[in-house]
């Protein structure tokens, strides 16, 4: 781009540094002119203070002063001076720092100066001797930020301790034997970060959307699941709240069916009284009519029906009592509560088992847990009652309870496996918390860490505080067992009649939970069967 041309007035009125027209204008000894300012840096950079034009040496820094009709004359021609074209420098380019009219593009930076130069500003550079000696690089905006402000020296280190960009004496001082690297190596080895993390971002992206899509998803599948349980919950309800009117209606129609025997009996005896009281109105007036006449005939055949009274019931033992209810209530209530039981067996605990089945997990028994009588299989699914075994003293391990966890733990989310007790007499499973007591036979309740199902010759039993008896419908084949860990809820399944046998809810867990199995001891050759984790069918 053409730029303007320096007019004879200008030419002669232009700093010899700077190339351009003087600004603060001062005089030397030798009758030079300069810049104030590009005097004044040109010796801070000198070791003798000398005149750059003549090189005349000044044994003491010459104080100078503004040479004032210089600096007027040069004030004149920056006014008369107009450059009509446009200016030389793109917006992508680096401008001179010196030029002080039109600014030219920088052609150099000269990392000493910490300035820009333009062609003919950078001269002085070329043709000083010492100026030749700095180092001019491409143009760079900014040059002040590529110093070390302490050290006013070039930062072209990087310390790989603190992380920092340096000069060459901070390796010395600050940052003493701290790893350093060339800005270049440094610059090189964090693009490659760089661009592997360029690479890595679209794939965390793609891996928060598919995440986000699992969300919705899950509320999806959530909201469908509170419509089904809405509507089995609601025919659940309605067929419950129909047992419960008719109960009630049952037992208003009872209670007045009793009401309406004793109203009925009394109403019968009344009519009998008046009855009688007509009658013996009746008899009472011709007995007074009989007794005024005085026809010896009427009087003799008259009496002979009179003597005979009609026939009455003897009062005295008759009473109307009010109907009893005693026991009426109660025995609807009973009747309500064999109703409830027969419906609440219809409940889908076939829909809600599958449910809970989808949580199976891969569990395996844990020797380093197991009571030193036990025996478990080498693929850990398996464990019976065996004989007394010399193994390490292991703090993990139960040396009062028969029993063994598994090596996996679970401390948030939901879970389910089953165990096989067929042709067994006797065991116990559940869940145990971590921190359990290992050592002591303490009792075995949610209380000291232990959610379990227990069966013998008594029954089927929750150990709990006091413990909790349970029908048992047939004999027990495999049990499920699921852990809402979250929810604080543990629940029981006979899996092969596919009905919920018992649930704890209301549970707090703050802890590992770990699956727990007992086969309980060998009676006379029975219950020698082992207690095994079974897979999960999905297909039932």
């Amino acid at each position: 781009m053409a730029c303007a041309n320096t007019s004879w007035s200008e030419e002669n009125f232009s700093c010899s540094i700077c190339l351009d027209v003087f600004s603060s204008p001062v005089t030397t000894a030798c009758g030079h002119n300069f810049c104030r300012t590009c005097i004044t840096k040109f010796w801070d950079e000198q070791v003798q203070y000398k005149c750059p034009v003549c090189n005349e040496i000044f044994h003491t820094r010459p104080d100078l002063r503004v040479n004032t009709f210089l600096s007027e004359l040069a004030a004149q021609i920056r006014t008369t001076v107009r450059v009509k074209e446009q200016p030389c420098v793109e917006p992508a380019e680096v401008p001179c720092d010196v030029c002080t009219g039109t600014q030219q593009k920088a052609v150099k930076s000269c990392l000493v100066c910490l300035i820009s130069y333009c062609q003919t500003h950078l001269e002085p550079h070329q043709v000083v001797a010492r100026l030749q000696k700095h180092r001019l690089v491409e143009p760079m905006d900014r040059l002040e930020d590529l110093m070390c402000k302490k050290h006013e020296r070039l930062l072209e280190l990087f310390c790989q301790t603190e992380q920092v960009c340096v000069c060459l004496l901070c390796t010395v001082e600050d940052h003493k034997s701290h790893p350093v690297a060339p800005l270049k190596e440094e610059y090189e080895a964090k693009t490659a970060q760089l661009g592997k993390m360029e690479s890595e971002v679209p794939q965390m992206i793609q891996e928060r959307k598919q995440k986000i899509k699992e969300i919705k998803d899950t509320v999806e599948l959530s909201n469908k699941d509170a419509d089904r349980e809405i509507a089995h919950g609601g025919q659940a309800f309605t067929a419950l709240i129909g047992c419960v009117e008719k109960g009630r209606d049952d037992f208003n129609q009872t209670v007045q069916e009793k009401l309406k025997s004793t109203v009925k009996r009394a109403e019968d005896l009344i009519k009998e009284l008046e009855q009688e009281i007509e009658d013996l109105t009746n008899r009472s007036s011709e007995v007074k009519r009989l007794s005024h006449t005085e026809d010896h005939l009427h009087f003799l055949q008259t009496f002979r029906s009179l003597k005979d009274p009609p026939p009455t019931r003897d009062w005295t033992t008759v009473e109307v009592r009010p109907p009893s209810y005693v026991g009426t209530l109660r025995r609807s209530l009973n009747q309500l509560e064999e109703t409830l039981n027969m419906e609440m067996k219809k409940l889908p605990d076939d829909a809600e088992l599958k449910r809970v089945k989808k949580y199976e997990v891969d569990v395996t028994l844990d020797p380093d847990t197991a009571y030193p009588t036990l025996i478990l299989s080498e693929d850990g699914k398996q464990v019976h009652y065996g004989y007394e075994q010399e193994l390490p003293d292991n703090p993990k391990r139960f040396t009062e309870y028969i029993s063994v966890l598994t090596r996996q733990s679970f401390s948030s989310g939901r879970f389910y496996f089953e165990v096989q007790v067929k042709d067994k007499t006797a065991w116990w499973l559940g869940v145990a918390r971590e921190s359990i007591d290992r050592k002591s036979q303490i009792e075995a309740t949610p209380e000291t860490g232990y959610w379990t199902l227990w069966f013998d010759k008594e029954g089927l039993v929750f150990s709990d505080n006091p413990a909790v008896r349970l029908p048992l419908r047939a004999e027990l084949q495999k049990v499920g067992v699921f852990v809402d860990y979250d929810e604080g809820l543990v629940s029981f399944y006979d899996v092969e009649a596919r009905v919920h046998v018992y649930s704890a809810t209301g549970c707090t867990f703050t802890e590992p939970l770990y699956p727990i199995l007992c086969p309980y001891l060998h009676e006379e050759d029975r219950n020698s069967a082992p207690l095994i984790i079974s897979p999960v069918n999905q297909t039932d």
